[in-house]
Order: structure tokens, then sequence, then C-alpha cells
């Protein structure tokens, strides 16, 4: 996966070349802890490196020197949750305030265009972080009352605007510092562990472009090669896969699928006409589909009033594991049928099934209108739909 390979640079800017290539950083830590060291760490090709370590003063005073030859990434850290990010040039001094146990926020920072950008990244990104928090205590306080179902929804609607708002202010941020690498930290900003601001898929554009610039620029630095290797191997794998998927492109219509349900009896998924469907393929045994199972749930409970429903086929093995998985994920509201012969499912040829979970949205004439939406994405789509 794109993302993969540069997570460690979560929350990693225009590049000159200067005479000097003595690198400093003078700053002061409010409340220090007595003995406590500050390490400075670069990024190399290997991964962070732990180049020097200071023993921070009684006043919270402390300072490195180093030689720099390029523009490079450097992180200055207490410990592993305690840290900030710098993209530190030959000739600059940085100076900076902090509080000793909130370096990811300074108080105040100078000497460097690139980490001023960054800081002031984060402080963005945390204000949309807190704001997400802040709604998730309200769905808290609404659980096991009437009310969640709406809850929900006017939830969803505000959490979008927010997710939508930090995805814009960082597209706008890369394009105003696409010669910079800036530009290349920001393609990996979440909102949560997993929950990234950019999508390569749906923000592919996004990733090219920074590549395009920076790669230009830069072709020699490791996270910049890094990136440009990853995103040839992502548009070819997506273009790949649109060879693969072409019959079943937006507004073909799906495959006829008949088999039984867990009673025994026939169900087709043309039975479904007149809803939206999400045709969706998985198993007990999968770990990322039970993952996925509550979103189900969750889409399901929002619009299935308004003409939504879930179509799922299963490719487990044996009865028993298959309705034990639906029990459990509190499935059994809508339709469900498996042969139960695994990856010899008669679905598997039909769909060219190469990996679960896989699924379909289908507009009420049962034609493809979407595929592989997950999360908040579907919940994104079917509110377009809805509303």
């Amino acid at each position: 996966m794109i993302r993969n390979s540069l997570i460690f640079l979560f929350i990693l800017l225009p590049l000159s070349a200067c005479k000097n290539n003595n690198i400093e950083i003078i700053g002061k830590l409010t409340n220090p802890i007595k003995d406590e060291y500050i390490y400075l760490d670069e990024l190399r090709s290997s991964g962070l490196v732990t180049i020097d370590s200071s023993l921070i003063a009684e006043d919270g005073a402390f300072s490195f020197s180093f030689r720099g030859k390029v523009p490079a990434f450097y992180l200055l850290k207490t410990d592993e949750t305690n840290f900030l990010t710098m993209l530190l040039e030959p000739g600059q001094v940085l100076e900076i305030n902090a509080s000793h146990d909130s370096l990811n926020f300074p108080e105040s920072l100078k000497g460097s265009k690139g980490t001023e950008l960054m800081a002031g990244y984060n402080r963005k990104l945390s204000e949309t972080v807190g704001k997400l928090s802040g709604l998730s205590e309200i769905y808290q306080q609404s659980v096991g009352t009437p009310e969640l179902p709406l809850v929900m929804e006017q939830l969803d609607s505000i959490a979008r605007i927010y997710l939508e708002d930090i995805n814009s202010y960082t597209k706008k941020y890369i394009d105003e510092n696409l010669s910079s690498l800036v530009a290349l930290t920001a393609l990996y900003q979440q909102v949560a562990p997993g929950e990234y601001v950019l999508n390569p898929q749906r923000d592919l554009e996004y990733f090219i472009k920074v590549d395009s610039s920076l790669y230009s620029l830069y072709p020699g630095y490791e996270p910049v090669k890094t990136l440009h290797e990853q995103v040839m191997a992502l548009v070819s794998d997506m273009t790949a896969q649109n060879i693969i998927d072409s019959r079943f492109r937006y507004g073909t219509e799906a495959p006829e699928i008949s088999l039984p349900d867990p009673d025994g009896n026939t169900a087709k998924l043309s039975s479904t006409r007149g809803n939206i469907v999400l045709l969706d393929f998985w198993a007990a045994w999968c770990p990322p589909c039970r993952k996925e199972n509550p979103n189900l749930v969750r889409a399901y409970d929002l619009y299935h009033n308004r003409g939504f429903t879930i179509f799922q086929v299963s490719l487990d093995r044996t009865k028993e594991a298959w309705t034990k998985g639906i029990s459990e994920d509190n499935l059994g509201r809508w339709i469900h049928v498996s042969d139960l012969k695994y990856w010899n499912s008669a679905v598997i040829p039909v769909y060219n099934i190469e990996q679960i979970p896989t699924n379909y949205l289908l507009d009420r004439e049962g034609r493809i209108i979407a595929s592989n939406l997950r999360g908040q994405e579907l919940l994104n789509r079917l509110e377009q739909i809805f509303n």
C-alpha cells in the first residue's frame, strides 16, 4: 500500500542553496523535567536515526549544532510520543519555545519556513481532530436512546463537513507549496489511526501532482524516490484494475446471483430491484470483512427506511460458521446467500472476485453506480443519493 512505506512522515518543505552548511537549533522548554534529555533524529533511507542528544538545562534551555549538506527532515523529541518534525536547510538557525510535553505545538518558532509551515498545518489538523472527538462524545451520550438514529444522521452530516474542510485545506496547502517537501508530508496526514485526509484512489491526482513536482526537483532524496516508485506502482495497479473491471463499470447491470439463504430458500439479487443495494462479498473467516460489518449496520440503520438494502454473499465453507458470523455481527436484517463452496463459489468467476471484502453499489434498476465503498465513503455516497 502506498501509505505504509511513508507512514513515519505522519507529521512531517521551498528549498534553496546555502553557502553555510552549519545548522543550529536553539530552544527553550517551559516546566522542564530535571535530568531529562532531548534527542535529534535524522530521516534517512533506513528510517529515523538518532544523531545527537542534549541534556535540558534547569531553565529549559537546549541547543544543537551540526553540519548538513542538503535540506532534510529531522525529528526533535523527548520520547516517542512527544516530538516535532522539522525540515532544516544548511545555514538555518531554528529558534523554538515550547512546553516540555508538547513539542508538536510550539509556542513560538522561527528560522525555518518549512518547519513553520508544518507546525501551522498541525494546528489546523488538531482542530479538526478535536471537533470530530466532540462528535464522538455526543454519540456516546445518545447510545441506548430512541433518538440514536436521528443523532447519528446529524453527526454524520457534521462530520462530513469537517472532513471535507480538512481535505480541501490540505489540497490548497499542497497547491501553495508544490515545490516544497512540505507537500510530500501533507499526503499522509490522518484524522484517526488508519483514517487519512487524502485517499490514494480518490485523490490520486494530488499524489501524482506532488510526485511530478518533487521528483523533478529532488530525484536523489530518498523519501521523494520512494514516493515516485509507489505512485508509479499505484497508477499501474489502478490501470490494470480498470481493465479487469471493465465488465463492471458505471452503468452496467450487475449479473444475477441466485443462491440459498440460511434457511435453504433460493434468494435472487434481482429481487432487490426498486432499492439502492449494496452487493457485498464477505466471509465469517475474513477479519477485514468482520471489521467492515459495523459500517454496513450503520449504513442500514440510517438509510433502510429510505430504500436502501444489502445483499450479502458469503464465501464460507460451513453453515455454522456463516450463521454464527451473521449473528455475532448483527447482520440478520438483510438478505444473505451462500453456496458454502469457499473460493469455488459460483459467484467467483462471474464477478471476477480476487479478494474480499468486495462490494458494488447498485441503483434501483440493478445497475452498478460505485464499487468498493467502505466506511465513511459508503455513507457519503448514500447521503448524496438520498438527499
